[in-house]
């Protein structure tokens, strides 16, 4: 299996690379971190203490992680904290709010540069942060007898179908990971369904209900209000993580919310701005005026903001009157709807939500979310942003996200079970 996987991941790599290579250095103007990606470049290890490694992808599983580093940090002033991605906006997202010793590049996935990290770096415990599995990094860190731990770790209808097709390969591969922490029963009984044993599979909650974020007062929110040049009565609706194609229906209720009389502003917090880039060319109607917050200028109108900056979205839902989350308008799984539940915001999303659907449901039961299923769902939405109903759902929202908490402690103490085990066999 091994070699047959290294030689399609060869052909992969030939055939994306310079695609790749153009999109991230020519047209971003990003490093390529080749070397990086190749166990090469990486930062110095501490010696003489254990190490923690934990993955992470990109910029949404390591802000998951804040609360849970935070915890290690102080707990286990001991441990090597090292945490690996694979984007370079997770990268910079990692080394700004995670406090790790060390932050690297995951290898790509073959033999010797998998080796060469493993080799460097000498973990006591791999983590995974939710579900990304690499063949090679498995099993390598296996046959070094490091445990490996994934944490919340979530499976979506779709790989539940997958895995269920391919349960021999699913058992071969995911089988070298020590212990699974998943977020609720249902992704428990999928793993059991593709094969996995019962019993290294355990229900730890969703880390990213124990949102690491800090509070804003009402001074605060209204101080950055006023720095986006808001004014004061203006209710404000942010729609986050736009996928393409949720605009059209957003921006169509926006008008028609405005046309009835509603001064309601709309933040579009793209989940990629480059694709978004001529959304005001697309959209020339005189009743929206667009501004960028990467070139706003508070001093000149607008009321629809386009978000294309990263880090500032939950300072966003902090100011709002009521959130959208994006992905659920069209059969995109959905996106994060606690942020906005921590500011105490009501929550708004389409239909789709599969890849939060235990998280959905959980809100929706306490009436802290509601769904939207048509334009006139979503008229109503902005039309009655900042009202006292609005306020209302706010407050379960925030209810309902502070009953799901624990998660990190428990996954802590995983990690701490493990550790021990590691540092126990070691010679």
């Amino acid at each position: 299996m091994y070699p047959l996987y290294s030689l399609l991941l060869l052909l992969a790599l030939a055939l994306i690379f310079p695609v790749y290579a153009f999109r991230l250095r020519l047209k971003r103007g990003e490093p390529l971190r080749f070397a990086e990606r190749m166990g090469r470049r990486l930062p110095d290890r501490p010696p003489g203490r254990p190490l923690l490694w934990i993955h992470a992808v990109s910029v949404g599983e390591v802000l998951s992680l804040q609360g849970l580093t935070a915890a290690i940090k102080a707990g286990h002033p001991e441990w090597v904290l090292g945490v690996s991605v694979l984007t370079e906006s997770g990268y910079r997202m990692a080394l700004e709010k995670l406090g790790a010793d060390l932050v690297f590049f995951v290898p790509l996935d073959f033999r010797f540069s998998v080796r060469r990290v493993l080799r460097r770096i000498d973990p006591s415990c791999l983590v995974l942060a939710e579900s990304e599995f690499w063949p090679r990094l498995l099993r390598e860190t296996r046959r070094r007898d490091v445990p490996i731990l994934l944490i919340n770790g979530r499976v979506s209808t779709r790989t539940a179908v997958r895995m269920r097709k391919l349960r021999p390969l699913v058992r071969r591969v995911i089988g070298n990971v020590s212990r699974f922490l998943v977020q609720t029963e249902q992704d428990r009984s999928r793993l059991i369904e593709a094969g996995l044993p019962a019993g290294r599979i355990e229900v730890a909650g969703n880390l990213k209900c124990e949102v690491g974020l800090s509070a804003v007062t009402a001074e605060q929110a209204a101080a950055a209000r006023a720095e986006l040049g808001i004014p004061a009565g203006d209710p404000v609706v942010v729609a986050g993580s736009i996928h393409p194609g949720e605009e059209q229906f957003l921006l169509e209720a926006f008008l028609a919310a405005r046309r009835n009389g509603s001064s309601v502003r709309l933040i579009l917090a793209p989940r990629h701005p480059v694709k978004f880039a001529a959304l005001e060319k697309d959209w020339p109607q005189a009743e929206i005026v667009f501004q960028r917050k990467s070139s706003l200028r508070a001093s000149e109108p607008w009321n629809v903001l386009i978000l294309d900056t990263i880090g500032e979205l939950a300072r966003s839902y902090a100011l709002a009157d009521a959130a959208f989350i994006g992905g659920s308008l069209i059969p995109r799984g959905g996106q994060n709807l606690l942020e906005p539940a921590f500011y105490g915001k009501p929550v708004f999303f389409g239909p789709h939500m599969d890849n939060f659907a235990a998280l959905a449901e959980a809100f929706l039961l306490e009436e802290g979310a509601r769904t939207v299923r048509s334009a006139q769902d979503l008229e109503e939405m902005l039309a009655a942003a900042g009202s006292e109903s609005g306020r209302q759902a706010g407050r379960k929202a925030r209810a309902t996200l502070d009953s799901l908490s624990g998660a990190t402690e428990r996954t802590l103490s995983a990690i701490e079970r493990e550790m021990s085990h590691a540092r126990a066999a070691a010679p």
